[in-house]
């Protein structure tokens, strides 16, 4: 290879990291369940989204997970209210908390549903210097009140990537989801009932594969060279 197949002058040498096969491939390994956080986006007191999301709650806890489901009644919707409001801060401690994540909201006019798009919209790309949802892995499932749909988890995935987040090529698409739970709110034998365990163990098994070089897969050389402008900022201004 030659010098001219290298010669990258735009790039600040003093920030260029070389990849660390110690920390992607051999990281020290975390003995703890994988911590996973559950959001689900209707309001309605059977709801279907929800009872999807204890369904697959059930199955995670099987496959040895911790896991927490936000209740989104009370949370005011995006810059109604300060970011101290207890339900918001409940929300992004959650997330903080959290290793991977569970969308599930109902198909409202071909999207997601606005009580959703409220839980995502409270939490914030980075809070200072701490990320609540940059690294953590995520699965989307969708309930649909007739024929199968896709629009809802394909939005979720756009908001996933726009949040940082390693979301699982698998999802769940539930159509007519009034006849998949019975009157005690389980649900039913199907091939759908099937897809959410496929859902549930493949988010289990990346997040265990991930989490502890997550850190690492997403520390990026623009943001050590915008660090290390910063710090010089405050450097020369002390200076003065």
């Amino acid at each position: 290879m030659s010098v001219e197949d290298t010669d990258t002058p735009n790039i600040d040498d003093s920030q260029f990291r070389l990849v660390d096969e110690a920390r992607l491939f051999q990281p020290e390994r975390m003995i703890h369940p994988p911590r996973i956080l559950m959001l689900y986006g209707s309001l309605r007191e059977r709801s279907f989204s929800r009872l999807l999301t204890e369904e697959a709650a059930r199955i995670l806890r099987r496959y040895g997970a911790e896991v927490r489901i936000f209740d989104p009644h009370g949370l005011p919707l995006a810059d109604e209210v300060e970011a101290a409001h207890p339900k918001v801060q409940e929300l992004r401690d959650l997330s903080l908390w959290s290793e991977g994540q569970v969308w599930c909201s109902p198909e409202r006019h071909g999207s997601m549903s606005g009580a959703m798009k409220t839980q995502i919209d409270w939490l914030p790309l980075s809070m200072g210097a701490i990320r609540p949802t940059q690294g953590r892995t995520l699965a989307v499932m969708q309930v649909c009140g007739g024929s199968q749909s896709f629009n809802t988890v394909n939005q979720m995935r756009v908001l996933g990537r726009w949040m940082r987040m390693f979301t699982i090529p698998n999802q769940s698409s539930v159509p007519k989801a009034f006849s998949e739970f019975d009157e005690a709110g389980r649900m039913r034998p199907s091939s759908y009932y099937d897809r959410v365990v496929d859902v549930m163990e493949e988010l289990v098994k990346f997040t265990l594969l991930l989490r502890e070089r997550s850190d690492y897969l997403v520390e990026r050389y623009s943001e050590r060279v915008e660090t290390a402008v910063e710090l010089s900022k405050r450097v020369n201004q002390r200076s003065i």
